[in-house]
């Protein structure tokens, strides 16, 4: 099983509240800083946090556990 990603940059609190929720919801992941590549601020950069499944689909910020659950089918 790959890992998802969770794109967000250094410093962004929603991006920290995202890997909390992540925590909680015991996903592993992978971090991708979107400031590394200029595609990655075009495609993110007011939607980050944003998290990738496997599949290639994203869930932009606002989620909540829920949402994250019913997003990468956990439980």
């Amino acid at each position: 099983m790959s890992l998802c990603i969770l794109y967000h940059t250094d410093g962004c609190h929603l991006c920290n509240q995202a890997m909390a929720l992540l925590a909680q919801c015991q996903v592993e992941y992978q971090l991708v800083d979107i400031v590394f590549k200029q595609d990655l601020v075009t495609l993110f950069g007011t939607r980050i946090p944003v998290l990738e499944n496997e599949k290639g689909q994203f869930l932009d910020w606002p989620f909540d556990y829920y949402k994250i659950e019913q997003f990468l089918s956990c439980r």
